[in-house]
């Protein structure tokens, strides 16, 4: 009996000590989100999402790479969503250059280059927060600039979900859409609606 019990206490300590494995977030993973993409695109658009060790790149078709790559960060799930929704927006101009022909500031922006950073993120993370939510996945805006001047979190946040607004009335980008009916139909998720767009 006292064998049993010192087994019943060492296993409750063992489960009190292990992680706690959020269900929602256990299924988000990667490799799948990498897969969908192939799906979708590696054919029609000579693309594939690839899993970076450093910083996110687009880089398009090359000598010793055939193949388009939209780079994302460490295997981090929203770089990767990030990262799309950039690519989603790209014409097909700029998908032949690298970083699609942009120059990124950095974090440590003054207040005017902060506000130029956000004006081009809006239909981006716009993008990226309807492939959260056809994931099942929460959604926070970012403002990227800890190192900068004092950023208006709630003001980007108000005017990336009118630009979410505007898509549902009136169409997201066509690769945007295609993607997020492969979501969809991947995480079992319905049709994205107003109500799912609340910070």
């Amino acid at each position: 009996m006292k064998d049993t019990n010192s087994a019943l206490l060492f296993s409750s300590l063992l489960e009190a000590c292990l992680p706690v494995i959020d269900e929602p977030a256990a299924r988000l993973r990667y490799h799948d989100i990498i897969q969908l993409f192939a799906q979708n695109f590696a054919v029609s658009e000579n693309t594939q999402l690839v899993k970076g060790e450093c910083e996110p790149v687009y880089l398009p078709a090359d000598e010793q790479v055939n193949y388009h790559r939209v780079i994302f960060a460490h295997g981090f799930f929203a770089s990767a969503l990030h990262e799309i929704a950039h690519w989603c927006l790209a014409g097909r101009a700029r998908r032949l250059q690298e970083d699609y022909g942009y120059w990124y500031c950095p974090d440590g922006r003054n207040a005017e280059q902060q506000a130029e950073f956000e004006q081009v993120e809006i239909k981006p993370q716009a993008i990226e927060w309807a492939f959260s939510v056809a994931c099942g996945k929460p959604f926070n805006v970012s403002t990227d600039n800890l190192n900068g001047a004092p950023v208006d979190s709630v003001g980007f946040t108000y005017n990336v979900r009118q630009q979410v607004s505007h898509y549902l009335q009136h169409g997201f980008p066509p690769r945007a859409q295609i993607f997020i009916g492969a979501l969809q139909a991947f995480y079992q998720t319905p049709a994205l609606t107003e109500r799912d767009f609340h910070a």
